[in-house]
């Protein structure tokens, strides 16, 4: 049995869709696990009027398809409250410190809180001040602790604006800004493999690494999302956050440690020499996209979806190289893309690495030796690698070292809000985005948005079904390379 978690968990949005479907299920496996036992309790709140029997029925239909045992799940459902609340009326926080009170001392709570966010951006500000003024946040405890949903801003400048109001509330290792893709299996075993084996650990810098290449492609198009996509497209979607997450596992210095405040720093080192684009850069290093029909007409193009403007010039594809200006990865380019309407689904890091030389002479070709990290939607670790053909002649041929997640493991693999939620609790900030890191992807991104505002493309520029435009492949054929992915 693990050691006991002691918290107060709050969550604002408490009816909401990601409440249902993730949130509450996730807080039961911990539950389950024996993360959560005793001393703990649940608070919901939103503005709807709900009973407590309701509300703990929607919390039983939310956990359905998890429970066992059922006298184990109403337990659980047993330690969740709801209060009805506008969190933007300060006067409305009186009763929520008053059921906080009372909840500590019935489940011996220690003041330890988790307040989560799972609302509109635009009150994460609001509920933070409200928390502090109104006397939410404990002195005596062991922790009360932030954690906000994404978007963390709309630009560098609206994310410092968020983060200048968050501090006056809480310190900055007091807030845990979610990316859910931190908290994907996959993602964390980049660690695992980069720095858990001497081959990978010693050869991981420009001497021995051509290139690296991260892909996030989806087969969906906009869907219902289009009021919200055509103002952020894949730049701000995915780009901004999940992608540049990603790359700081990749890039990041090795750690003097792999506590969450040395891995921060390690990845800092990278973040901060990330070369920033003026505006004849961005032309040259980045790739904006837009779908069209798919080749036999039965997918439309972006243009004409539902709420689009017929004019937009909104990116549903960003292809792009990143340059970070340090000795271990000096000339080594990094290269990004994500869009909808592409080939397939996938999610992975390719690492590209150089061409040994060649003792063999005659006809025989070396090819790049590959590592790649499968992370959606089968996790896996692959490893292509020059090997003797089975001919009379001495020649080559790739082969590949691969292991797939297994059913039995996936059964295992803790869900990423899941996760997040525990490391929360347990105060290791290891997966979640930290200031600086949000701060420079923002300036990244904002960068090249400028550039992109500045002038209009020809759109569109890639067939649905296809893996983007010519010009992304044509971006990495200036260096010499290619995308190991195809689709």
């Amino acid at each position: 049995m693990p050691a006991e978690i002691t918290t107060l968990l709050t969550f604002f949005g408490g009816t909401g869709d990601l409440a249902k479907r993730k949130l509450y299920p996730s807080t039961y496996n911990l539950f389950k696990k024996g993360f959560l036992q005793e001393h703990f309790a649940v608070i919901g709140t939103a503005r709807q009027e709900l009973t407590t029997g309701e509300f703990h029925e929607m919390v039983r239909e939310s956990i359905a398809d998890f429970v066992e045992d059922q006298a184990n799940a109403e337990e659980f459902i047993s330690h969740f409250y709801y209060i009805q609340q506008d969190i933007t009326d300060s006067a409305a926080y009186a009763d929520m410190l008053t059921l906080n009170n009372e909840l500590d001392a019935k489940y011996g709570l220690k003041g330890n809180r988790i307040f989560y966010m799972s609302v509109a951006p635009r009150f994460f500000g609001t509920v933070a001040k409200y928390l502090k003024s109104e006397g939410l946040i404990t002195e005596n405890s062991e922790y009360n602790r932030l954690m906000i949903e994404k978007p963390f801003g709309t630009s560098f400048g609206t994310a410092e604006d968020l983060q200048n109001e968050l501090s006056e509330a809480f310190d900055d290792a007091q807030i845990f800004r979610i990316d859910h893709y931190l908290g994907k299996e996959m993602v964390q075993n980049i660690a695992a493999v980069r720095f858990g084996n001497p081959l990978f650990d010693a050869a991981w810098n420009k001497d021995y690494i051509e290139n690296v290449q991260v892909t996030l492609s989806e087969v969906l198009g906009v869907e219902e999302r289009a009021g919200y996509y055509d103002t952020a497209g894949a730049l701000r979607d995915m780009i901004q956050n999940h992608t540049m997450q990603i790359i700081g596992w990749l890039a990041m210095e090795k750690p003097a440690s792999f506590k969450d405040t040395d891995i921060r720093a390690a990845k800092n080192a990278a973040f901060n020499s990330l070369k920033i684009y003026n505006r004849e850069e961005v032309a040259e290093n980045f790739v904006r996209g837009q779908y069209g029909e798919s080749a036999d007409g039965t997918q439309k193009k972006y243009l004409d979806e539902m709420d689009v403007p017929a004019d937009s010039q909104n990116n549903t594809f960003v292809a792009g190289k990143l340059q970070f200006e340090m000795p271990r990865w000096e000339g080594v380019p990094f290269y990004i893309r994500s869009g909808k309407r592409l080939a397939a689904k996938s999610t992975r890091v390719d690492v590209v690495f150089k061409k040994g030389l060649n003792v063999f002479g005659g006809d025989v070709e070396l090819a790049n030796p590959v590592l790649t990290i499968l992370i959606d939607p089968k996790g896996g670790i692959e490893f292509k690698i020059n090997a003797k053909d089975v001919t009379s002649e001495f020649l080559t041929r790739v082969v590949n070292l691969n292991w797939t997640v297994s059913d039995e493991d996936k059964k295992l693999t803790p869900e990423p809000y899941e996760r997040m939620i525990h490391d929360a609790m347990d105060g290791n900030g290891s997966n979640f985005a930290d200031w600086n890191g949000v701060a420079i992807a923002w300036k990244f991104v904002d960068a090249i948005q400028e550039a992109w505002d500045a002038t209009r493309e020809q759109f569109p520029n890639y067939v649905s079904g296809s893996m983007g435009p010519v010009a992304s492949d044509e971006l990495l054929a200036k260096d010499g390379n290619e995308w190991v992915f195809k689709g």
